[in-house]
C-alpha cells in the first residue's frame, strides 16, 4: 500500500458513545464502529486507561493505520496532550491521554482536539462545497460548540481553548447553550405548548425531540415555527457579537439541531440585519455544514492531516 493510500482512524468521543471510523484521505469512511461507554465509566482504573486498552482492538483490526485522530467534548491543553475539563466524562480531566496512548502504542501517532474544532477541520478538508480558508463553525446539539478556522488552522487562543460560544452569556444572563442547546430548545417548546395548546397539533401527542420539531415545522405547525423563530433570535444576538469581534464572513452550522436551520435562519438573519452594518451583512454567508452525522468521525480523522502536515 502506497503511503498516500494509508487510511486514518478517527475516534469521536462522546458522553455515551464512541464512534470509530476508518477514513481514507478522500474523506470516505471505509469502515465504522459504534460502542457505548458504560463499561468505560465503570472500569476500576478509570475511563482513560479503559479507552487506551480498548483502542488496541481497533489498531489490531486495522493494522495499516499509523495515525489516529481523537475528538474530545471539552477543554484540552494547548499542546493537545491532556484533557482538562470534559463535562460529559469527568474521569478524563487531567488524565495524560496522549502520553498513555503513545506508551501503549509507540508505533502510532495520536492527535487530540476539541470535538467542535475537529468537526470544523473535517469540514475544511472534506466539506463538499469548497469551504473557505476562514470560517466560524457552530455545532448545534446537546450543547453549543464552536471553532474558528483561520487560514486553514484552528484558532486556539492564548491557552488553547478559544471560541467557547456555548458559554457566552445571552438572554437574561444565561449561557447560550442553556438557552438553545437541546434542553433549552425543549424548554422553549414546552413554553409554547402551554401558551398555545390550540396550535400544538400533533406536537401535543409526540415525544419531544428535535426531529419531531423539524417535521412539525415542515408541516407548518405554528408552535414548531415559533420555537425555531425564538432559537434564531437568541442565536442571532450571540452571532452579532461574535461577528463584530472576529470580522468573519462565513459561518457554517453543524450538529443535530442544524437539521432545522432553514427555519432558524429567517429570524436569525433579521437580528443580524438589524444589529450589524452593511459592512458585515453584505459579505456574511450562513449555511449548513455538509458532513452532517459523519462530522465527528471525519473531523477526528482530519486531525491527522494537520498533525502530519499532509
Amino acid at each position: 500500500m502506497q503511503n498516500q493510500d494509508i487510511p486514518f482512524l478517527g475516534v469521536d468521543v462522546g458522553g455515551t458513545h464512541l464512534k470509530i471510523g476508518l477514513v481514507n484521505k478522500s474523506g470516505e469512511i471505509l469502515d465504522f464502529q459504534k460502542e457505548e461507554t458504560t463499561t468505560y465509566r465503570e472500569y476500576p482504573e478509570g475511563f482513560g486507561p479503559k479507552f487506551i486498552k480498548e483502542l488496541g482492538k481497533y489498531l489490531d483490526k486495522y493494522p495499516e493505520v499509523r495515525e489516529v485522530g481523537i475528538g474530545l467534548p471539552g477543554l484540552i491543553s494547548k499542546d493537545r496532550t491532556v484533557p482538562l475539563e470534559i463535562p460529559a466524562i469527568p474521569g478524563l480531566n487531567g488524565f495524560k491521554l496522549k502520553e498513555g496512548l503513545k506508551k501503549a502504542y509507540p508505533e502510532h501517532d495520536f492527535f487530540l482536539e476539541n470535538d467542535a474544532a475537529a468537526a470544523a477541520i473535517g469540514e475544511f478538508y472534506f466539506g463538499q462545497d469548497d469551504p473557505a480558508e476562514n470560517f466560524l463553525f457552530i455545532t448545534l446539539g446537546t450543547g453549543i460548540g464552536s471553532a474558528l478556522v483561520l487560514d486553514g488552522q484552528v484558532f486556539k487562543g492564548s491557552r488553547g481553548n478559544a471560541m467557547e460560544m456555548g458559554h457566552m452569556l445571552a438572554r437574561d444572563n444565561a449561557r447560550l447553550e442553556t438557552l438553545v442547546g437541546r434542553g433549552g430548545i425543549l424548554n422553549i417548546l414546552d413554553k409554547y405548548l402551554k401558551a398555545h395548546p390550540d396550535q400544538a397539533g400533533d406536537l401535543a401527542h409526540e415525544v419531544p425531540g428535535i426531529h419531531m420539531l423539524v417535521k412539525g415545522a415542515r408541516e407548518n405547525n405554528p408552535v414548531a415555527l415559533k420555537v425555531f423563530e425564538e432559537v434564531g433570535e437568541i442565536l442571532g444576538a450571540a452571532i452579532v457579537s461574535t461577528v463584530r469581534i472576529l470580522d468573519v464572513t462565513e459561518i457554517y452550522f453543524g450538529g443535530g439541531v442544524s437539521a432545522g436551520l432553514e427555519f432558524i435562519l429567517p429570524s436569525m438573519k433579521k437580528v443580524l440585519n438589524e444589529s450589524l452594518t452593511s459592512y458585515y451583512t453584505k459579505s456574511l454567508h450562513l449555511k449548513r455544514a455538509t458532513l452532517e452525522n459523519d462530522a465527528g468521525t471525519l473531523g477526528a480523522a482530519a486531525l491527522c492531516f494537520m498533525g502530519s502536515g499532509l
